[in-house]
């Protein structure tokens, strides 16, 4: 370079000028963050699987022999425990997610300031966003992926297409990931967390994970129908029952949709929160 020549700045410096630009393409390196501390413990992981299989094995050897024979997604009678499981896949990836995105988003920002450190990097409240984000789908795949194992250890897989109920789950998890986000970053004390219990209990009883939908009231379906858990529900026994239909394309939409509501949302509220 000429001595009269102005000197350039390269991005990295101009990112590292802006720290507060909303998306450094960083992400990642809030996920290997992530993976560093769960790495100790990763019993939290167990946890995780280990409730949905052993209400999978209630059903099997338990429950399940009293029900009998309920009918499936194509109209056809099916097993109670096939009927089950599938749906309890889609529960275990939102109860991970919702667990990550608002237990960890709420003491990282309220009481660790962990995200006041991390926007003194180049890193923007976009990235801090999908990296949360992309850690708890990370940890959806996981519970699917073993979830996934169990369903065919025990016989439950019966269809090529069974293999979809994967990354529906990741979706399930991606959607409410985001908006778990967005709820903990509204809540004010831990006690407020009674609030998310008082969401995802109702939801995981009544989106069709033990009743099939036609044995509740037309006014409650209604809701029911409403339910993003309900969404995965159906892509997930719609799968594992090898019946795939054109009316999945509307349970994908709802969840992208959803997902993508809560990926801008959170990212404001972040930005609202701790850059202004």
């Amino acid at each position: 370079m000429s001595r009269g020549s102005p000197a350039r700045t390269g991005p990295g410096v101009l990112a590292r000028m802006l720290p507060a630009s909303r998306y450094a393409g960083r992400a990642t390196a809030l996920i290997e963050r992530s993976a560093l501390v769960y790495s100790r413990v990763w019993l939290v992981f167990v946890s995780g699987v280990v409730e949905p299989v052993l209400y999978l094995l209630a059903f099997q050897v338990g429950f399940g022999r009293l029900v009998g024979e309920v009918v499936g997604p194509d109209g056809q009678p099916m097993s109670y425990v096939a009927f089950v499981a599938p749906a309890l896949m889609a529960a275990s990836a939102m109860n991970g997610a919702v667990f990550d995105a608002t237990f960890g988003t709420f003491f990282k920002v309220r009481y660790d300031k962990t995200y006041d450190a991390m926007l003194a990097t180049p890193m923007g409240p976009l990235d801090l966003v999908l990296g949360e984000i992309g850690w708890a789908v990370l940890r959806g795949a996981l519970y699917a992926c073993a979830f996934f194992g169990v369903m065919a250890a025990m016989g439950l897989v019966q269809t090529p297409w069974a293999v979809l109920t994967v990354p529906v789950a990741v979706l399930v998890s991606f959607a409410f990931a985001a908006v778990g986000m967005v709820c903990a970053t509204l809540l004010r004390t831990p006690s407020q967390f009674d609030f998310v219990q008082l969401a995802i209990v109702p939801m995981f009883l009544f989106s069709t994970t033990f009743f099939p939908l036609s044995v509740y009231p037309d006014a409650l379906a209604v809701l029911v129908r409403c339910l993003p858990l309900y969404h995965g529900v159906e892509l997930t026994r719609g799968f594992a029952a090898g019946v795939p239909d054109v009316s999945m394309l509307a349970h994908v939409t709802y969840l992208v949709v959803l997902a993508a509501c809560g990926v801008y949302a959170a990212a404001r509220r972040v930005e609202g929160m701790l850059l202004r």
